[in-house]
């Protein structure tokens, strides 16, 4: 081969790998943003980044489009690895023309898509981009409709994950949207349909970008994105470790890791976890450390409906999703924001055959007319579905409170759960005894001589015959009452019991969830 086409080669090569030149990498960087290729280098084990299509060019020749070279359309496809595993990914280049997507730029993402699909690997979405390119009309706009397309097709058979990493607005926020998990970058990302000017001109509201979209206002007011990271550095680290609670596709189950924590451990601590007064919160996180591999655990949504945890973790290596009430907060009643917190995540579960491990202490629905007019009968409804939709295997420990419709919305028996435990502590009723005095004992509290001495006489009596879990054990929906230390291995054994577990639903094409 002449030394001038390998001259000639390298020379191209350079041209591409400099993105947008050394002063738009410079102000890149002053603004506290890695590059798209540093971004790449960060995601994947050394040395193991094999790029595609770097040599694309965009088509399009108005508004003086053909005198702008953009070096690779403004983003960086390819696969490579991420702790031995293969994964793919696109990562948008700001440097170049502000990332914006054109016909191209668009098709590129749909190819690593395809690529994802055909060998069943997740794909990373690295999103930093200034929106439709507009010199490309509707070029741009059918360019997100074919991701959008590719999105919804991939959905439930290969991971996909989206880092927020910098401006995304107007159509580019739904393609995200319709990814299993979106990570935001505190202060330097936003995501929103129309900005700060439009909403100004229209409705007359001031709002800041970072008010209107940045990354806390989407992980702990609207719910759109589910973590939240200090830099770029750091969400590509917990990507990296998200990756590693999940399969490859849903073909597959999440890869086992080697256990240094013994699985028999007995935690003595749990025994005098729970207050004796019932009403009395405390930390669920305390139960979900003790029982999970080292007390380690990635939360979803940490900072949104905070009534519920959703988290991964593991037990003897092996993933699992759990979902618990937290009595911290609002005393871990279920309300809309959590339904559909839960309800998303169980889902997110299901489709990648992670495990389920349901904590439950729930009093009950949130009540107020805010709630019942927001539709907390269908959003609740969500969680009934996701469960009894679910065929993963499902765990349920029961630790104080189990009343009424939430305890069956925690997945009891009835909804699938394929093992009950629960502590002596668990109360499982319709309702809790003040409730249930009032409307049992009602006539005999009223004609009594001393009805207070006569309605704390029948609550104890209700307490000590119905909130327990022997009454649920004796029916058979629950299936082992058990000594709070003894949790983690009697769920260890549970998941390892269940790991072969099979299960179908009705063929049809496909449900039709309450959303």
């Amino acid at each position: 081969m002449s030394i001038n086409k390998l001259d000639d080669l390298r020379q191209r090569k350079a041209k591409i790998l400099a993105g947008g030149g050394a002063k738009r990498i410079d102000k890149q960087h002053d603004a506290g943003k890695l590059t798209a290729r540093e971004r790449l280098d960060l995601l994947f084990d050394e040395g193991t980044f094999v790029e595609l299509d770097a040599y694309v060019k965009h088509r399009c020749t108005n508004f003086g489009m053909e005198k702008v070279d953009a070096p690779a359309e403004g983003v960086v496809i390819g696969y490579g690895k991420v702790d031995g595993r293969l994964v793919y990914a696109y990562s948008q280049d700001f440097t170049v023309v502000g990332g914006s997507l054109g016909e191209m730029h668009a098709a590129k993402i749909c190819k690593a898509m395809d690529n994802a699909m055909k060998v069943g690997a997740p794909i990373v979405g690295l999103n930093d981009s200034g929106g439709a390119r507009i010199q490309e009309a509707v070029d741009a706009l059918s360019g997100y409709g074919k991701i959008f397309y590719k999105n919804t097709l991939a959905s439930g058979v290969i991971p996909q994950i989206t880092a927020i990493m910098g401006p995304c607005a107007g159509g580019a926020v739904y393609s995200p949207a319709l990814t299993d998990f979106i990570f935001m970058v505190d202060k330097t990302s936003q995501m929103f349909i129309t900005g700060p000017q439009v909403i100004k001109t229209v409705t007359g509201e001031e709002v800041t970008a970072e008010a209107l979209g940045g990354a806390m206002t989407h992980n702990s007011v609207s719910g759109v994105a589910q973590f939240i990271a200090n830099n770029d550095e750091d969400c590509i680290l917990e990507i990296r470790r998200l990756l590693s609670f999940l399969p490859s596709n849903n073909m597959e189950t999440a890869p086992v890791y080697g256990c240094d924590h013994d699985v028999n451990e007995i935690v003595e601590s749990l025994n005098d976890l729970m207050p004796d007064n019932p009403n009395k919160p405390y930390d669920m996180f305390d139960i979900i450390k003790a029982v999970v591999d080292n007390g380690d655990y990635l939360e979803y949504q940490p900072y949104f409906a905070k009534n519920i945890i959703t988290c991964f973790a593991r037990i003897n290596g092996q993933s699992v999703g759990i979902i618990a009430n937290q009595p911290k907060f609002l005393a871990g009643c279920l309300d809309v924001s959590a339904s559909d917190k839960s309800a998303r995540f169980i889902r997110t579960c299901d489709a990648f055959n992670i495990p389920l491990l349901n904590i439950i202490d729930v009093p009950g629905f949130l009540p107020g007319t805010e709630q019942e007019y927001g539709g907390i009968i269908r959003h609740g409804a969500k969680m009934l579905y996701a469960y009894s939709e679910a065929t993963v295997p499902k765990v349920s420990l029961i630790v104080r409170k189990a009343y009424g419709g939430s305890y069956l919305a925690m997945c009891s028996k009835d909804l699938g759960a394929d093992l009950v435990l629960a502590w002596p502590t668990a109360e499982i009723a319709v309702m809790g005894p003040q409730g249930a005095a009032n409307i049992i004992f009602r006539g005999e509290i009223k004609e009594a001589k001393d009805p207070v001495a006569t309605r704390a006489r029948v609550i104890q009596e209700y307490t000590d015959e119905f909130a327990t879990p022997y009454k649920a054990a004796e029916r058979g929906f629950v299936d082992d009452v058990i000594e709070p230390s003894a949790s983690r291995p009697r769920l260890a054994d549970a998941f390892d019991m269940l790991a072969s577990k099979r299960e179908t639903r009705p063929a049809k094409k496909h449900g039709n969830i309450p959303l």
